[in-house]
């Protein structure tokens, strides 16, 4: 895994306080961060995710998105 180098500016009491707070927890800052964003869900759900697997197939393959627009049109109107 590659690793590159991160540059954040926050407020000099915020970060001495994470600072202390990593010495107390005998991890470091980078630790701490890394573990944060690892928490954070991908923006993509992955192709076997279980909304995926239910979802699938759930409407005909000849649907198309004219046929959309006209069932939208039926139950909105213009």
């Amino acid at each position: 895994m590659e690793l590159t180098k991160l540059t954040v500016r926050v407020r000099r009491d915020l970060l001495e306080n994470v600072k202390r707070y990593a010495v107390a927890q005998n991890t470091t800052l980078t630790n701490l961060i890394e573990a944060y964003l690892l928490r954070i869900p991908a923006q993509r759900l992955p192709d076997d995710a279980p909304i995926v697997r239910r979802l699938s197939g759930t409407l005909p393959k000849e649907l198309t998105m004219q046929d959309y627009r006209e069932h939208l049109e039926e139950k909105y109107g213009r």
